[in-house]
């Protein structure tokens, strides 16, 4: 499902699950790959890519959350360990980059949210905060993470009317940082993470500094950031 290979001072997370839908093996393979991230020493950066043409991240697994008593990984925990996960990614202690190459929507949307920059095929796939569409309620913690990534209009537009951004547009609006034709995207969004991976020589400045945006009593969120929200979703 998750595969991770290290390319210089670059490691290159590559979601392999066709849709790359989230259940809880995804989530704990995600993780486990950004265990060995926060392992390793010295300039380093984080690209996450998906292997699939088509989508980046098509958001919850529904079949498997609608399998019935016992699906496969266990579902009861999936909320909080998607919360913590999407945590851990947005405070990461090295520069993360996810190249968009296809549609990312609701759990995917809000994945690539939680890296420092977003790169985003520019002729094809949407980003998309759909469950409005499906009479969901965005939980706070996300809705959190929604403000503090998105300009206050393009907030708005995605959490309340379900905007589909897609390349172009999403550029405009600050949703993504840059976009670039499929042929292109991964290595530009690989070129700009192995630029900014020199900022992780100093993982605790890049750590305090995420902390201090996101977590707990955080500087732009009053009690508390993005990702103390997540990471204490469900208690």
């Amino acid at each position: 499902m998750i595969e991770l290979e290290q390319d210089g001072e670059v490691f290159v997370l590559t979601m392999a699950a066709g849709e790359n839908r989230w259940n809880t093996t995804f989530v704990r393979e995600f993780d486990a790959a950004l265990d060995q991230v926060a392992a390793s020493s010295g300039p380093a950066a984080l690209l996450t890519r998906s292997a699939d043409a088509k989508f980046f991240s098509n958001g919850l697994d529904l079949a498997w959350a609608g399998y019935g008593e016992q699906p496969p990984g266990d579902r009861n925990v999936f909320g909080a360990e998607f919360m913590a996960l999407a945590g851990r990614l947005i405070t990461l202690e090295v520069p993360t980059v996810c190249a968009v190459n296809g549609h990312g929507f609701g759990a995917g949307f809000m994945i690539a949210l939680c890296h420092d920059e977003r790169h985003m095929r520019a002729d094809r796939g949407y980003l998309c905060a759909n469950e409005i569409e499906l009479g969901m309620t965005i939980p706070d913690a996300e809705l959190a993470l929604f403000r503090h990534k998105l300009p206050a209009a393009a907030f708005h537009q995605s959490v309340v009317l379900a905007r589909r951004w897609g390349g172009a547009d999403a550029l405009a609006a600050g949703v993504v940082q840059a976009t670039a034709s499929l042929d292109e995207l991964a290595s530009r969004a690989f070129e700009r993470a192995r630029q900014l991976a020199p900022l992780a020589g100093n993982r605790e400045a890049i750590r305090t500094m995420k902390k201090r945006l996101y977590g707990e009593n955080a500087v732009l969120n009053s009690p508390h950031g993005a990702a103390w929200l997540l990471q204490h979703a469900a208690h």
